[in-house]
């Protein structure tokens, strides 16, 4: 019987507060897909190809918490199933219901469906940041306060310009600077044809935020990005926030979160509240006069 190539997984234990800077490591040293659990035990997975020998385990040491579980071997018809498995729906909100493109189908309870593909760029509904984000859309769509025109930096997929054109904006413009997710935000749009009815819910571009089409004014403004790039991007957004106008801030650790209000008061925006799971928060704040 010839040798079949294997790939290789690994299920691990990973604190919330090491998944990125674990992740980048991962994809260092040759890993093609790392992922966390959206639900359930929230199993963190690493996937290498056939013929690369994993790292030595030894060297999640540098990563407090982090441990190995389990190490598994499966063939390349097992490959999509598995990538699968750790990837459910799940409700976000008070009325999303996010879907992988394989279970897609009638939503529980009222909600509204998203449907995502786990293997497009980041915003799928699977962490914490997007569904704080998308929990503050629907807060201020009930407070009246979603007003347009928005702009969503980083924004990925273009989950939270999806959500915010379903709490009822309707001038929405969504960039990104990594050039994939420019076909990610269209294949997004495509993946949910089902609830808009083909409606264009966002234009988006790709992009940096000097770029003109950024200039604003903006009466909303999402950046579900880390910390430190809110900070290094704070001028510019509050050059193009419109006074009285909201921004969603997330991709920041609870451990940062006063560091990220002092930031945020600096430069003119005043934080009327902040929101978190497991140990991630998002803030939302007023760009003052």
């Amino acid at each position: 019987m010839a040798n079949v190539p294997l790939h290789t997984r690994w299920l691990l234990v990973v604190p919330e507060a090491a998944e990125d800077s674990l992740g980048d490591w991962l994809t260092e040293r040759g890993a093609t897909a790392t992922y966390r659990e959206a639900d359930g035990a929230r199993t963190f997975y690493a996937y290498f190809p056939p013929g690369l020998t994993p790292p030595d385990p030894a060297g999640l040491a540098a990563f407090p918490g982090v441990a190995l579980a389990r190490e598994e071997r499966f063939e390349d018809e097992d490959w999509l199933a598995r990538s699968r498995e750790g990837f459910g729906s799940l409700e976000v909100g008070r009325g999303f219901h996010i879907q992988p493109l394989w279970a897609r189908g009638e939503a529980p309870g009222g909600r509204t469906p998203v449907v995502v593909n786990p293997g497009l760029a980041f915003g799928t509904g699977g962490h914490e940041t997007t569904r704080l984000c998308m929990a503050l859309l629907e807060d201020l769509r009930d407070e009246g306060r979603l007003q347009d025109p928005v702009l969503d930096i980083g924004a990925g997929t273009g989950i939270l310009s999806l959500a915010a054109w379903l709490c009822g904006a309707r001038r929405i413009t969504a960039l990104d600077n990594d050039p994939d997710c420019g076909p990610a935000m269209e294949e997004f749009i495509e993946l949910n044809q089902g609830v808009l009815g083909g409606a264009r819910p966002y234009a988006h571009f790709v992009g940096l935020l000097d770029d003109p089409r950024a200039d604003g004014p903006w009466c909303t403004v999402l950046a579900n990005i880390l910390l430190e790039t809110i900070q290094m991007l704070l001028p510019r957004m509050a050059d193009i926030t419109a006074p009285g106008g909201r921004l969603v801030a997330s991709g920041i650790l609870a451990e940062r979160q006063d560091e990220a209000l002092i930031s945020l008061v600096a430069y003119g925006f005043r934080p009327l509240r902040v929101v978190q799971e497991g140990a991630w928060i998002a803030i939302l704040a007023e760009r003052t006069a």
